[in-house]
Parts: C-alpha cells; structure tokens; sequence
C-alpha cells in the first residue's frame, strides 16, 4: 500500500489508529428509511467518520453521478463508490468485492493493474471473507479490505459469521481492515482499523 494515497485523504495512517468509522452511504436504505443525503451527513458529522462509500443499485448513471457531485460538495470526507468503476472519476477511490475482480479477470494481480490504470492513485478497496483471501490481498496494491461478515445485517444476506475470528483474520492483513456487517459505530474490535456502519447509523 502506499501509505501517502491515506494520509493525503485522511491526514493519518488508519495502521497505526483503531475502529474509525468508516459510514456507508447505501441509497436504497436512506430511500427505505426515508433519510435524506443531509441527515446522513448530519450523522457522519456527529459520529466523526472518516470515509463515505455510496453504493447505490438503484438510480440511472446521470443520478448518480449528481448524487456524488452533492456528497463531494457537502463534506471533506473521501468518497468511495462501490462497484462501479465509470464513476470513480467523481470521487476519491473505488470498493470491489471478489465476484468483480472475477468478472474482468482469474488473476488478480493482473486486474489490480489494470484497475490502478483507471483509478491512478485513489483508493482502492477490496471485499474479503476468509484467511486465503486476506493472504491472496496482501500481494496487492490495496489501501485496505473488507472482512465479513462480522455479524448478521439486515441489508445482505449473510451465509458465514466471523464473529471474534474476525481479529486474527485482520491480524494476518498487511493492508488496513475495514470490519463489515452488523457492526455498531463505538465498537472496539481488536486489529480493526474502521468499523464499517449502515444501517445502525440510524438507530
């Protein structure tokens, strides 16, 4: 990883912090929930996030497009897109999961490359569930993953729980570990750098 692309964006090495959180803008539940893009900002001001993933498998390109000019416009905080690569000339870096690095490619050092082609030098994020994924990620020029799920959510439908194994499994990752699902905001989950936080940003 290069360490500047975090300390450009964030102003510290997410290695040497814990548990920040990391907000995830997910369109369909404000929509659910009837939560506008400025309480969601209200909510990530007050609990001091430190990165904005929008993901959206609802709204046409053009949407959101605008929806990311308005985040990017409303706050300092990096904005990721996950999964949709066209859009990461809005923001400042892009989230994939595993079935998306196979879908352009089997090699995945191979696909990082091509990635980091269109992306350059933002961040880029990887989904991991288990130990060999984490070891296959730690050749890679990540700036952190997802490890999950932590616990159940109500957003994903969750086949494996890591539940407290999720602190050797992020022990074992060379790249900051973003802990998914079923985390609450204030959690301590040892060897975690970012608690990632949907829906009970709104509990």
């Amino acid at each position: 990883m290069n360490k500047n692309r975090f300390e450009e964006l964030l102003g510290f090495n997410p290695k040497s912090s814990s548990n920040e959180l990391y907000a995830l803008c997910d369109f369909q539940t404000l929509k659910n929930k009837n939560i506008s893009f400025e309480r969601f900002l209200e909510l990530c001001e007050k609990f001091d996030a430190k990165i904005i993933q929008y993901r959206d498998k609802l709204s046409n390109y053009q949407t959101k497009k605008e929806n990311l000019f308005y985040l990017r416009s409303k706050t300092n905080i990096p904005i990721i897109i996950n999964d949709e690569i066209d859009l990461v000339q809005y923001c400042d870096g892009l989230h994939l999961g595993q079935e998306d690095f196979d879908k352009i490619n089997s090699n995945k050092q191979l696909v990082v490359k091509l990635i980091r082609k269109k992306i350059g030098n933002k961040l880029l994020g990887l989904s991991t569930h288990n130990e060999k994924e984490i070891l296959e990620a730690n050749n890679l020029d990540l700036d952190m993953i997802g490890l999950g799920a932590y616990r159940t959510t109500t957003t994903k439908d969750v086949s494996v729980m890591l539940g407290n194994k999720i602190s050797y499994l992020a022990k074992i990752s060379k790249h900051p570990v973003c802990a998914i699902g079923g985390v609450k905001i204030t959690e301590l989950i040892a060897n975690i750098s970012f608690n990632v936080v949907g829906s009970r940003l709104y509990d």
